[in-house]
């Protein structure tokens, strides 16, 4: 930054006579103390300079014009608020018009540059003049140097549209570009910090639209996108808050509390804030030069910047792209990163309904590189390692899922539909071990308790029983929240895995050929056979024995099951067939009474008249009226 001293002394040939100048600052005003007293005032903001007109019109054409044109020949009052670079610029021009030597630094270099244009201090007045000295400077001084370059480009954040115009920023940022591609000490992707970052450092500093200048004539010169990708994480890092997740500790959920913390204010506030519109600015031009190759930027990184992006109201189709570019990637993405709040609804921890396009995106993603194995450029014969690599990304993705939905289920708001959804989003084939969507489903029902009998058969339709673990099994079969038809799928699909085991294991045994053949002479087979074979064959017997005693505890639960379901069964129906008594069965009970009565009056009578004995027919029981 140029300080000048509030006071400096020069001499010249003034008006045909050698005059002691005398530059002195008094509160808000500028004085040229000599023996000719002062004929000019310029007025820029609040600063006044009273100075004499002949230096400036000798100098500067704009000026010459102005004073001349003027019909006042005596004294002239003249506001300059448009001349770029301000009052300080104006001060340097003033003593260099007056024959005062200035320093010419990168600081204060392209507001000379722009404020000389702007007075049209040409070499038509004089030779040597403003313009041409501060062109020399810029061409054969600062775009030698980088760090000039970088402090040219600082200073012309203020400069606009001068310094656009005249070419400044164009040249200094293709300078930088030129610097930064063809030092091969500089840009390294050896370390991922320390002085191989040096340039990501300086470019740091800029204003966003000169970062985007460098940036652009950076790609245009062919950089790496890696290296483009950890500018651009760099920058961000410096100019965005809660990029950096410096400071957070603890358990997931409150490490994703404190990020939220740092960021979180109300989103319409901070959209039409100062700072929201500025952070609104960064996201929008930081997405929109974001390299297209896979790999430029972590995962993390995207999935911080897109919920800046959410917070501040970014655009709509940036927005969008950014979930691509996460589905792009999402194998990579952390749980912390993941758990995005959600800024539309208050009532809601997490904005899952985002999640859930991500997750498409990455589907959608897979499936691409699945039906066009041809785009690989290692060639045909990596087809099996590229489609390998794909069934990788979506098991990761699964286990991702998996624990996220374990996160989400605590949000006592979180609705049914959008648990399901989300959990059944994956194709099955993705999850070998169904582990952990148990848990998530466990947690679910632990934070609902008021579900349905029919709401908690729907979401454990979203859990295969038999990718469980035993653990799991174990657990699920003591699992008071399930519902009782779950428990049952669970303990016949352990049930069906170690019979299969068992099945397998007398399979083996029994009709092997070659086992056979070895029976006579086992004795022989064991000395023969190393030692490490024996030992694997021990310890495989001891799992089986193992799996029995466990079939044998399956079994027990599941009759003690059994026996419950068939107590419940008897009572239910024995209610049922109280409340569903008809009028008829109960009308014909009371006539077949009555029958009954008739028919003994009816026999008492006879007896007494024949003195006959009175037999008794069996009882006939009727079902119909019929």
């Amino acid at each position: 930054m140029w300080h000048s001293e509030s006071e400096s002394i020069a001499t010249r040939n003034y008006n045909n006579g050698v005059q002691s100048v005398k530059f002195e600052q008094r509160g808000q005003s500028w004085y040229v103390e000599t023996d000719i007293p002062s004929d000019l005032m310029i007025q820029i903001g609040e600063i006044s300079f009273h100075l004499h007109k002949f230096p400036l019109v000798s100098k500067s054409g704009k000026m010459n014009r102005i004073i001349y044109e003027s019909r006042d020949m005596d004294f002239e009052e003249v506001t300059l608020d448009e001349l770029p670079g301000g009052a300080d610029a104006f001060e340097l021009i003033a003593k260099f018009c007056y024959g005062i030597a200035i320093d010419l630094t990168a600081t204060v270099i392209a507001a000379l540059r722009c404020a000389a244009e702007y007075l049209e201090m040409t070499e038509d007045l004089e030779e040597g003049n403003l313009i041409f000295k501060t062109e020399a400077y810029l061409n054969y001084v600062v775009l030698s140097s980088w760090n000039d370059s970088v402090l040219v480009l600082k200073s012309c954040e203020k400069l606009s549209p001068w310094a656009e115009n005249l070419q400044i920023v164009r040249r200094c940022s293709e300078s930088l570009a030129w610097k930064t591609c063809t030092d091969p000490t500089g840009v390294s992707l050896n370390n991922s910090r320390g002085v191989h970052d040096w340039w990501c450092e300086d470019l740091s500093v800029l204003e966003i639209s000169h970062f985007v200048r460098v940036l652009t004539a950076i790609k245009v010169k062919g950089m790496k996108h890696e290296l483009v990708g950890r500018a651009i994480m760099h920058y961000a890092m410096q100019s965005l808050p809660g990029m950096v997740k410096e400071g957070i500790s603890g358990s997931v959920e409150e490490g994703a509390s404190k990020l939220h913390m740092v960021i979180a204010v109300n989103k319409g506030d901070h959209g039409s804030s100062p700072q929201g519109k500025r952070q609104r600015m960064i996201t929008e031009s930081l997405v929109s030069i974001i390299p297209p190759q896979r790999g430029s930027v972590t995962c993390s990184f995207l999935l911080r910047l897109l919920r800046i992006a959410i917070m501040v109201n970014v655009a709509q189709a940036l927005v969008t792209e950014l979930e691509k570019r996460v589905g792009m990637q999402l194998e990579e993405a952390t749980l912390e990163d993941l758990l995005i709040p959600c800024y539309t609804r208050s009532d809601i921890m997490y904005d899952v309904d985002l999640v859930h396009r991500i997750l498409d995106n990455f589907l959608i993603q897979e499936q691409m590189e699945i039906s066009t194995p041809g785009r690989n450029p290692m060639g045909e014969n990596n087809d099996v390692v590229h489609m390998v690599n794909v069934s990788n990304a979506k098991t990761i993705v699964a286990r991702l899922v998996d624990s996220y939905l374990a996160e989400i289920s605590r949000d006592k708001n979180l609705s049914l539909t959008k648990f399901i959804v989300l959990a059944g989003a994956l194709p099955e084939s993705a999850r070998s071990c169904d582990d952990g969507i148990y848990r998530a489903i466990d947690l679910y029902l632990k934070a609902h308790p008021l579900l349905s009998e029919h709401e908690r058969r729907r979401l454990c339709r979203v859990m295969d029983c038999q990718k469980l673990s035993t653990d799991a099994c174990t657990h699920a079969a003591q699992n008071e929240r399930l519902p009782v038809r779950t428990v049952v799928q669970v303990i016949l699909s352990e049930q069906i895995k170690l019979s299969n085991a068992l099945a397998n294991a007398t399979f083996r045994d029994s009709s092997d050929p070659h086992f056979q053949q070895i029976v006579p002479n086992r004795k022989t087979l064991l000395e023969e056979t190393p030692q490490s074979f024996q030992d694997g064959w021990t310890t495989a017997k001891k799992d089986i024995n193992t799996l029995k005693l466990d079939l044998e505890t399956v079994k027990t639960k599941y009759l003690e099951l059994q026996g419950d379901m068939e107590g419940l069964q008897r009572q239910y129906d024995k209610v049922t067939k109280i409340k569903h008594q008809s009028a008829w069965s109960s009308g014909w009970k009371k006539l077949s009474k009555m029958t009954k009565i008739t028919t003994i009056e009816n026999s008492g009578v006879g007896s007494h008249s024949n003195a006959e004995p009175i037999v008794k027919t069996p009882r006939r029981w009727r079902h119909s009226v019929s």
